[in-house]
């Protein structure tokens, strides 16, 4: 299987394919909320606002994730089926570039306090929890809330230094 060698910024077009990869990705989450994760028309909506970038391989897409120009990304998905492969990884590293050549100086993200694992994931890769914040995306089946987390981009640091 050849994996995703380049990436891409996604179209109006991709929100299907998108959705879907996403709604796969986080079909996990069953234990804790019901329903999918997202529609087409909220992905369509999410590209007005900011940029999903994709990476791709002969059976579709393999991974995303939404970046904000703000500095932040969300909804990080990669196919189950290409899982293991650093390609999370690879797309974290992607998305903390584009806001950093945005002139962005951190980058923040969310997760679920009830995904113990994404924490340890993160911290590895330089993050911090800076705060928490009320989940309300949707209903839920188990008490859970957002773990707000940040990471200083690089411009930073060879600032400092």
């Amino acid at each position: 299987m050849q994996l995703a060698t380049a990436v891409r910024r996604a179209t109006r077009a991709d929100a299907p394919a998108l959705a879907e990869l996403v709604n796969r990705a986080y079909a996990l989450e069953c234990f804790f909320v019901d329903g999918d994760r997202t529609t087409a028309a909220e992905i369509a909506q999410m590209i007005e606002r900011g940029a999903f970038l994709v990476l791709e391989y002969e059976q579709g897409l393999a991974g995303a994730v939404f970046v904000e120009h703000r500095g932040y990304f969300g909804m990080l998905s990669v196919a189950p089926e290409v899982q293991g492969f650093g390609l999370g990884t690879r797309l974290v590293r992607i998305a903390e570039a584009y806001c950093e050549a945005l002139g962005c100086t951190t980058m923040d993200i969310r997760i679920v306090n009830v995904r113990e694992n994404l924490a340890r994931w993160y911290r590895s890769l330089g993050y911090q929890e800076v705060g928490t914040a009320p989940y309300t995306h949707r209903p839920v089946k188990i008490p859970c809330h957002f773990i707000e987390m940040r990471k200083q981009l690089g411009s930073v640091t060879a600032v400092a230094a």
